[in-house]
């Protein structure tokens, strides 16, 4: 855990966060700034996050915060596996919640940041089933999962000619070099024009020229082709005296062979083919499923980062780590009737890869036959629809397709005594790391038996005496010393031992007298390391208090300093206030009449006296109007009385103009008249 507080302290103090903390002063924070904090560390992998949480609503923050949580993956630690629990501690500001978020986010930060800006345009948008009914929402959202195709097609690209090495300095050198090579090529053919204009007949001649250069082209062409069809024709030949000379071997044994030898043969056929269908095509066909049906998970699932293909190769090492420990363990427990089941597993397992290979084999040579007699039947019809002979084949060839498949037996024998001895090989290596395990453990538990007896080294001595006794025993083989002078020897070695034995007893004595020197000191170092730790933890908390202390000073001292310069400044204002006021007095005293009629006093006066004279006509206006109002009103509703008459008379000029059948209107003398 402090580890973990270490870290988070250590990226919130670097760039672009700066938010100089310590240990201490970041475990103090109250729930508030430590989701502010959080809130800081989202808005620099999602800008759209940068706001003050005070300003928001609770619901809001938590809501939007679990939101992009989501989005990024982030899966809770084990005991906070409750989505309502997490969610109460996020909205409290909980510490054991709120560290694990950032110690996630702060470890990830460019990864997220790229995840943030492609979820804003891969994460689709729910629209009902009901909206989509409507053609235009229904096309308006197949534009928008194309565009989103669209999206990802670009970004694939552009990450990989990101990563391919190209930059684009080097694309503009190289189209300023294509650039420069062409204007010199331009030049060169101008150069070559201007000497061949010279020359007469020089259209003709390069009309003849390109013409020779067209047919060399194709000369070299059809060179080609020819070369490529020989080579074709070549293998063709070959393929075709293999099938003459199978078939030959084919009609021979089919002649020679009698009843039981083809009922033989085809019940081995059916064998094969049995085994073909119900064990290896089921088995491989089952595989090629796992295969598709992974690979569909896996296009199914989102993009995966350098994070979490990470934690992938370290859960692949565990599941690794466990399994080796399930076998050794098996392996420790010696019991014999494994031993003897082992043998067997061992042996089935390498007669199944025997079958399957021969199953392979099998399957690769009807395959290789099946393509054989196509293409005989293919090279028969050309030579029938072409009137060509028939291949001839010499003695030479038949010695030579003998050879050939005496080796390819020879091949196949060997191969498949390689892959025996490759198969006993594994098995046997794997013995060997088993054993080498096994002596390693037994190694170190006789050494932690002797650390524990004072005796370190004991064995290795041992080893080596019986190491030197070897070679001893060699050498008396070889010189053929007797069986006395070997039982003086051992006798000689054994007081060697005992000499040993007896010069290290006061070396372990005095080494048991150490090591409880040692546990005193390493006890009195715990207690002195516990003492340091809490004066260290004093000292760091005053040196906070302190901290505080002066950052408030400096506040009020910054604020005492706002206030100075405020008073100053008005200060300021009122003596310039003073300053007019005496100027002003100045000139109203004055007896210079330029003087006095700058005055201020004197161009209020002014305004008021202009603003009184308007006052005085407007008065007069508004009595005008009120005297007037009765009789202007009158006149008002005759004209409104006027409207509606003259509206009156053209609808039913209107209606008479519609009902013509039913009268004529006659306008004499300004009367209109309805003659029915």
């Amino acid at each position: 855990m402090s580890e973990q507080l270490k870290f988070i302290v250590e990226q919130l103090n670097k760039d672009p966060f700066r938010k100089s903390l310590n240990l201490i002063t970041f475990d103090s924070l109250e729930p508030m700034q430590l989701l502010q904090i959080l809130n800081d560390v989202l808005a620099e992998i999602d800008p759209k996050h940068a706001i003050d949480i005070r300003e928001e609503m609770p619901e809001q923050t938590i809501k939007r915060m679990c939101t992009l949580l989501g989005m990024l993956k982030y899966k809770p630690p084990g005991n906070l596996s409750d989505v309502s629990s997490f969610r109460q501690g996020l909205v409290t500001g909980s510490k054991p919640v709120v560290h694990p978020i950032l110690h996630w986010l702060l470890q990830r930060v460019p990864e997220l940041k790229k995840r943030a800006y492609l979820a804003r345009f891969l994460v689709k948008l729910e629209v009902p089933a009901e909206f989509l009914q409507d053609d235009v929402i229904n096309e308006t959202y197949h534009q928008y999962e194309e565009l989103v195709e669209g999206f990802k097609t670009y970004h694939r690209e552009c990450e990989q000619l990101r990563t391919s090495g190209f930059s684009t300095a080097e694309i503009r050198k190289d189209i300023s070099a294509m650039e420069e090579e062409k204007d010199q090529l331009i030049k060169r053919v101008e150069r070559l024009k201007k000497r061949v204009e010279s020359v007469s007949n020089h259209q003709r001649m390069l009309e003849q020229a390109r013409q020779l250069r067209v047919e060399k082209e194709r000369e070299e062409s059809l060179s080609h082709q020819k070369q490529e069809q020989k080579n074709q024709l070549f293998q063709a030949e070959q393929r075709l005296q293999r099938s003459q000379q199978q078939l030959k071997d084919l009609r021979q044994a089919a002649a020679d062979a009698s009843p039981e030898s083809l009922m033989k043969r085809l019940e081995e056929e059916i064998k094969i083919n049995s085994y073909m269908v119900s064990e290896k095509l089921p088995k491989e066909l089952q595989g090629m499923r796992r295969t598709v049906q992974y690979l569909q998970k896996i296009a199914s699932e989102p993009a995966m980062g350098q994070a979490d293909l990470q934690e992938l190769e370290d859960k692949i090492k565990d599941v690794d780590s466990q399994i080796n420990q399930l076998i050794e363990k098996r392996m420790m427990r010696n019991d014999p009737m494994d031993d003897k089941l082992t043998l067997y597993r061992q042996q089935a397992s390498i007669i199944i890869r025997r079958k399957e290979s021969k199953a392979e084999e099998l399957q690769e040579a009807r395959e290789e036959l099946a393509t054989a007699e196509r293409e005989l039947r293919q090279r028969s019809s050309q030579a029938q629809s072409s009137d060509g002979e028939e291949v001839i084949r010499g003695d030479e060839l038949k010695r030579l397709v003998v050879k050939l498949r005496s080796k390819g037996t020879v091949y196949k024998k060997k191969r498949q005594e390689i892959a025996e001895l490759k198969a006993e090989y594994g098995v046997l290596q794997r013995t060997e790391e088993i054993l080498k395990q096994r002596h390693e453990t037994v190694q170190q538990k006789l050494q932690t038996v002797e650390a524990e007896k004072g005796i370190s080294g004991y064995s290795n001595t041992q080893e080596e005496l019986e190491r030197v006794s070897a070679i001893k025993s060699e050498l008396d083989e070889k010189k053929g010393r007797t069986l006395d002078d070997m039982s003086e020897m051992v006798k000689k070695l054994n007081a060697m031992i005992v000499e040993k034995k007896s010069a290290l007893a006061p070396i372990i004595k005095e080494l048991r007298s150490l090591r409880q020197r040692c546990q005193e000191l390493s006890q009195e170092y715990e207690e002195k390391k516990a003492q340091y730790e809490s004066c260290t933890a004093g000292l760091e908390s005053n040196r906070s208090k302190l901290e505080q202390e002066v950052k408030a000073l400096r506040e009020e001292t910054a604020q005492e300093e706002n206030r100075y310069h405020h008073i100053n400044s008005m200060s300021q204002i009122v003596e310039m206030q003073i300053q007019r006021a005496a100027e002003e007095m100045k000139a109203y005293v004055s007896s210079d009449l330029q003087e006095r009629k700058k005055a201020i006093r004197e161009v209020y006066m002014k305004n008021i006296s202009e603003q009184e004279l308007l006052g005085k006509k407007l008065r007069e206006k508004q009595k005008m109007v009120r005297e007037s109002h009765g009789a202007n009103m009158e006149q008002m509703k005759m004209w409104r009385d006027l409207e509606q008459l003259m509206e009156c008379k053209k609808q039913c000029f209107i209606r008479a103009q519609s009902q013509a059948s039913i009268g004529q209107v006659i306008q004499e003398g300004g009367e209109d008249r309805l003659v029915l």
